[in-house]
Order: structure tokens, then sequence, then C-alpha cells
């Protein structure tokens, strides 16, 4: 059915919204956290304490996207709220387990993988769902759901470091599983307007019938040439992205000790962030097809630039007016990777070209953050990781640069194709209207008595 451009869409939004909040509000969040835990589990002998904490927060967000592509049909077999609504459980539980370790170890699994694993079942469906209720207005609700996670990152580091200084870290863990419950009952407004695989495969007796297997791992959109650039070039592109997140708050502390609030930078990211999505979001509807991409081209650019910039702040407010700048390409960034998905590879595929996209994505934000902190470990200072964590970005905009091109080239071929079709059945039937007048005009001739 076509898009209703409102209705109920309009309360699936606030739910989306909610979801984007919760799951990257925490998540962006985790340099927060990482300072608390390299309190609470570090030993001032441990060379390599940097490094090992940072694999709880990077574990965690690459697990998000490495999941998508399980994700993804997951949600083609079983729909959108199902799926969502086991993630936030999921989720749930992850979270509220992590306040129960006593050591650093555990907590690779409970907060890095199972936590991770329901933000991610939760987190997708709610891009997915939007497909249904908007088309027209797609990137302006886009930008919206995405600004999410903006309001939640720039309220959040607050918060938590006024739990951490008045309750512990797990308390505090125990009070962010609020949100995730409230993510859970978020989840049964994704009200489905398409039919997923199970009803199609089901019929109207309502009996559970899986799809063949090759239609469940269905690698179709890796067809699409442009969409292949774009599962290349993105994951490259953020092989530093996530380093700030994870980094930045030690690196301040570093650099200025307790003289400056580190969690304003935080702030400074999450609302220009938020501002991106909403003006980039609305901005995307008025660029036609693949061209989008130019938009995510600027925002790498400028992201890695930003990443490099951070070393040579030696005053707090010129690092704060480099976050400002980041936050915002930051949010162009993630409002339009949806609409491209569209772009790309049509509303059909949509769920597998982002599960895929997700995945691709989970290696280099798991890699960099601890790669970051090893450097800090035997350097003594950040100051090179955010130099080369500056680098992907660059190289990974570069690449995008070819997918309008290539796009355009595709569609050009595509409408050759039903051309050259209908010139062949118009000469077959031309042929076959001479051939029957050839032959009706002698039995004519015979009746006539010619």
């Amino acid at each position: 059915p076509e898009p209703p451009e409102g209705g109920w869409g309009w309360v699936v939004m606030l739910a989306a919204m909610w979801c984007n909040g919760a799951v990257f509000g925490i998540q962006n969040s985790c340099g927060v956290l990482f300072v608390s835990m390299l309190r609470l589990f570090g030993d001032s002998e441990d060379k390599q304490l940097a490094f090992k904490t940072a694999w709880v927060g990077s574990l965690s967000m690459g697990m998000v996207f490495f999941c998508s592509p399980i994700v993804s049909i997951f949600t083609d077999l079983f729909g959108c709220r199902k799926v969502a609504v086991i993630g936030a459980a999921l989720g749930l539980a992850g979270l509220l387990s992590s306040s129960f370790v006593s050591t650093i170890e555990p907590l690779y699994f409970t907060y890095g993988i199972l936590f991770a694993c329901g933000c991610s079942f939760a987190y997708q469906p709610s891009l997915v769902i939007l497909g249904h209720y908007f088309k027209k207005r797609l990137g302006l609700v886009n930008g919206i759901v995405t600004a999410g996670s903006s309001l939640f990152t720039v309220s959040l580091p607050f918060l938590l470091r006024a739990l951490l200084d008045s309750v512990d870290l797990f308390n505090t863990l125990r009070i962010l599983c609020i949100l995730m419950f409230i993510l859970f009952l978020a989840g049964f407004t994704y009200k489905p307007l398409v039919p997923n695989t199970k009803d199609k495969e089901g019929g109207k007796k309502g009996k559970l019938r899986f799809p063949p297997e090759k239609k469940i791992c269905n690698f179709s959109v890796f067809k699409v040439l442009s969409y292949r650039i774009w599962a290349f070039g993105i994951p490259t592109a953020l092989f530093g992205y996530f380093v700030p997140y994870v980094h930045l708050m030690n690196h301040v502390k570093d650099r200025f000790g307790d003289t400056v609030r580190e969690e304003v930078l935080l702030l400074c990211l999450g609302i220009t962030s938020g501002v991106g999505r909403l003006i980039f979001g609305r901005v995307a509807d008025y660029i036609p097809g693949a061209k989008k991409i130019y938009l995510q081209v600027a925002s790498f650019f400028f992201i890695g630039l930003m990443s490099m910039m951070i070393p040579l702040c030696h005053v707090f407010g010129a690092l704060i007016a480099v976050c400002l700048f980041m936050g915002l390409f930051d949010g162009c960034f993630i409002c339009i990777m949806a609409p491209i998905a569209f772009e790309l590879v049509g509303a059909q595929d949509v769920s597998k070209a982002i599960g895929f996209l997700l995945g691709l994505m989970s290696v280099p934000m798991t890699v960099g953050p601890p790669i970051a902190g090893l450097l800090r470990d035997q350097l003594g200072t950040y100051d090179v990781a955010f130099y080369l964590a500056g680098v992907p970005p660059l190289i990974g905009g570069a690449i995008l640069c070819f997918i309008p091109w290539v796009h355009e080239r595709q569609k050009l071929k595509e409408r050759a194709k039903p051309v050259d079709g209908e010139t062949t059945e118009k000469m077959l039937e031309s042929e076959s209207t001479l051939v029957l007048d050839t032959t009706e005009k002698p039995v004519r001739d015979q009746e006539s008595g010619i």
C-alpha cells in the first residue's frame, strides 16, 4: 500500500525516536562510563588498562551493527514489531546483568554482547518501519527520529555524571534499565502496513512456513554496483569514527586535569548532531536520487578534519568548537543513511541493504577504539590516535564520490532494456500482422471468385 504520510505513523515516529535515543544515547555516553570503569576496575600497574577497558564500549557499539544482517532476516520473517520487542527485552536483560559483575571481563559479554545484541534487534526495525508510513517526508522523519539520539546524548552525560557521583556504577546501570523498559513498550507501536515473508508464505491460514534458504539468505542487493561501492566506502570511513566518543573524555582529563567539565564536549556533540539531523534530513528531501551521497561525502570530510584537529586544541574553548562542527556533520551522515538505501536498492530490499551495511560497519567501529587505547598505553598520549582516526573518513568520502555517476549509468541501462523490449514486441506484432494479411488475402480472393 501507499504510505499514509502520517496518521499512526506519527506515533511510530515518536517510538522510533525513543529507540534511537535510548540505544545511541547510552552508546555515545560510554566515554563517561569508560572513565568510571577505569577507576573501579583499574590497576595503576596495568600498562594496557585503556586498551582492555575500551573493549567494553567498543565491542558494544560494534555488536549493534554486527548483528544487523541477522536482524534484517528476522525482520523480513517476523515483522518489525516482534523483532523490536524481543530485542528491547534482550537489551534490558543484558544491561541489568551488567550491574552485578565484579570484574571487567564479564562486561565483555553482558554489556558488550548481550546488551548490544538487544539494542541491534530493537534499532533496525525502527528504521525499516518508517518506510511503511512515509515516503515524501521520509528524509524529514528520519531526521527527527535520529535526532532522538542527540537529545539523549546531550542529557545523559550530565545525568550519568550525577548518578556516578551519588551512587556507584552498578546502580547507574540499573537506573538506565528504565530506558530499555520504555523501549520495550515502544516496540508494540510498530503496526505493520506491508505483509512480511511469514504472512506471504503462510497465507490466510496463518501457518508458520519458512521461505526457502535462498530467499532468506538473499544477497541480491550486492548485485547493485552503486550499493556495493556504498557498502565498501562507509565502513572504510568508520575506522576512526567512534574513537572520539570512547576516548575524548579521558583525553581531556590527561590534558586539562579536573579544571574543566569534560562532559560539556558530549553536550556540544549531541546538540549540533541533533541540529544537523533535522537540517540535513530536510535538505535530503530536495536532493534528487543518489546525489544525496554528496552530503555524506561532505560529512566524512569534515569529521576526519575535526578529528585531526583535536590534538591541536590546547585551549578548552577550541575543543568545544571542534566538537560543535563534528556533531553537525555526524548528524548529516546518520540521518540520510535510510533515504540513500531506499534510493539505491528500492523499498523491497531496503531492510537487507541496511542490515548488510550495518554489519560491515561493525568491524571498523569495533577495532578503532581499542587500537586508539593501545596507542595511548604505548605512547602516553592520544595525539597520534586522533591524527590517525581522521584519515579513514577522508578516504571513505573519496570512494563515495563515484556512486551518483555509477547509479545514473545503471538507471540508463535499466531504462534502455524496457525500450528495447517494447521495440522488439512491436516488430513482432507488425510481422504477425503482415503474415495474417498475406494469408487472409488469397482466402478472400477465392471466396470472391477472383
